[in-house]
């Protein structure tokens, strides 16, 4: 059995998690908030935490939602068709675990 489904067993267990739940992704939110006018991915940050909390909050769902939206727009606009996206993401993916795997050969 999962801890979700053990926590949501009772109202009290179901209280205790959805106050966790919305502490841990609230804190992680406010990170987000912070790493927009600090250098570090900010927005990547802002909805980790807004993913987490739409797992039990309703209004972090649209919130999230509508984000991604304004995200898809933006993106649209720029006009880079999808699959140089997907070219971009995967170079990147690869570089980072050549990176890595670097890291730990020199180490």
């Amino acid at each position: 059995m999962n801890i979700r489904g053990f926590a949501k067993r009772s109202k009290a267990g179901n209280l205790v998690w959805r106050i966790f739940i919305g502490v841990l992704g609230g804190t992680i939110t406010v990170l987000g908030a912070i790493a927009l006018v600090a250098p570090g991915p900010g927005v990547l940050i802002l909805l980790a935490g807004l993913g987490i909390l739409a797992t039990e909050f309703a209004w972090a769902s649209r919130a999230m939602n509508k984000t991604k939206n304004m995200a898809q727009t933006a993106s649209n606009k720029v006009g880079i068709p999808t699959w140089v996206k997907y070219l971009i993401f995967a170079g990147a993916a690869l570089f980072s675990i050549f990176a890595i795997i670097y890291y730990y050969m020199t180490k």
